[in-house]
Order: C-alpha cells, then structure tokens, then sequence
C-alpha cells in the first residue's frame, strides 16, 4: 500500500479551495469599488459645495451694491435697497445652471444681506450600488455694507 503525501491543501489532489480565490476576489473587488465611488462623490459634493459658497458670494456682493441712493444723497447714510437687491440677485440667479432655490435675507438694520443658495450633487458612483442618485448641497455668504474710508 502506497501513501499519498497530502496536497498544498489538505487533500491528496490539491483541489480542495478551488474557487475561493474568485470568492476573495469578487468582495475585494466590490470594497474597493465602493471605497472609490465614495471618495469620487465625496470630492464631487465637496466641489458643489465650495461653487455654491461661492455662487452665494457673489450674489451677495451683487446684491450688497444696491445701495438707497436718496438716502446717501442726502446723506442720511449708507443702507441695501432692499428691492433692488431682491432683484439684482434674481437677475444674478436667472437660468444659473445647478442652482434648484436660493433665499435673500436682508438684516433689519439693512448693513448686510445673506444669501444661501440650494444646489444638488449628482452621485456618479454612489448611485450604482443603490444610494440616492442627488445629494443635497447648501451654500452661504453674507455682505455686510462697509461705509468707513
């Protein structure tokens, strides 16, 4: 009677994990295409967010220009024309792309104006393993009326 040496593993053929490397394999693959797709989206809502900070500054240094001229005039001081700022930053925001609402909000003392502007990151990677295809993104920034020389 011959003894057989056992195989690399375990049995005398050496066939026994046949397949389980392609298992390894698959799951390797799927956790390191969901690390790559949260870092491609996560840089992708990362950049909406810095242009709709910036979209909200610049709407709002728009807006923050629309002084009451009658009231600088005649020299009771500097203050944001309220309606006229509404409408410069609508105008500002007309056929924007990306942009889905933006809200103007002046202070009562009427030295500064905010704006904040609502725009939405569409997932590239993200939405193939079944997240939400839109990722809600917020942007704010305020111009405060500087009157001092």
């Amino acid at each position: 009677m011959s003894r057989q040496r056992p195989g690399v593993n375990g049995d005398a053929s050496g066939h026994r994990d046949a397949g389980r490397v392609s298992v390894f394999l698959a799951v390797a693959f799927l956790a390191v295409a969901t690390v790559l797709g949260i870092t491609v989206d996560a840089a992708g809502k990362y950049r909406t967010k810095q242009r709709a900070d910036n979209l909200a500054a610049e709407a709002a240094r728009t807006g923050g220009q629309q002084i009451d001229i009658g009231l600088a005039v005649s020299g009771e001081g500097q203050f944001i024309d309220v309606p006229a700022a509404t409408a410069a930053v609508d105008h500002y925001f007309d056929d924007m792309p990306g942009v889905t609402g933006y809200t103007v909000e002046v202070a009562p003392d009427q030295q500064q104006m905010t704006v904040t502007v609502d725009m939405t990151y569409e997932t590239t990677m993200l939405s193939l393993f079944g997240f939400p295809p839109g990722i809600p993104v917020t942007g704010q920034a305020t111009a405060v009326l500087r009157t001092d020389p």
